[in-house]
């Protein structure tokens, strides 16, 4: 919001700074809609049969992270930093929207280096997706997957460093299986999905 402020007080390129400057609230606000509304619609693929018939199967994951990608592919690395800030503002401090509840006590959750994961890599997949020649699905989808392993990482340490700090009664390895590894395959190939959707939305909202 102050970015918007400075926008007004500006003069000469003020009015491309305001557009820049509402560009990116709304599609972190937009962002953020995806990002709650993402964990809460599982994930699944549609396999066709050949009796042309087809069957959907259920995919351990949720459209959460994809729903993240595709705003930083989108609406840019800004926005999707702003959108993950306050979807945990939000979790933390206000409502339980993550997987398992919410308030101050989920930092100390395993899961909670994924959440915090969130930010750099809206940060890597939007900056990615800034560079030239990019509108296109294989570079959106590579840059997807770089964000995915990014917050994976994260995550990964978080699961590293708790565990030696004895901070759960669990085995790393069982925490790593059931927060990485579980849903991972599933995330990883969703990323076209996210590539594809953010292909057809640049196309439309002129995004180079």
């Amino acid at each position: 919001m102050l970015e918007i402020v400075c926008c007004l007080l500006q003069d000469g390129k003020s009015c491309n700074c305001l557009v820049r400057a509402l560009a990116t609230w709304s599609g972190a606000f937009m962002g953020l809609m995806l990002i709650l509304l993402g964990g809460m619609i599982p994930s699944a693929f549609l396999v066709p049969g050949a009796d042309f018939s087809s069957q959907v199967i259920s995919l351990p994951s949720t459209w959460q992270v994809p729903a993240l990608l595709m705003c930083a592919l989108v609406c840019g690395a800004r926005a999707g930093i702003i959108a993950s800030f306050a979807y945990l503002t939000i979790g933390l401090f206000y409502l339980p929207v993550f997987s398992d509840g919410g308030s101050f006590d989920y930092v100390s959750s395993p899961s909670f280096g994924y959440l915090l994961g969130f930010i750099p890599a809206a940060w890597l997949t939007g900056r990615l997706a800034s560079q030239i020649n990019m509108n296109n699905l294989v570079s959106l989808t590579l840059a997807a997957l770089a964000g995915l392993l990014l917050l994976q990482t994260c995550g990964l340490l978080n699961l590293i460093v708790g565990t030696s700090m004895g901070r759960w009664p669990i085995d790393l390895q069982e925490l790593i299986f059931s927060y990485s590894m579980a849903p991972l395959p599933a995330q990883i190939m969703l990323c076209p999905a996210v590539g594809m959707i953010a292909v057809f939305l640049r196309d439309l909202l002129f995004v180079e």
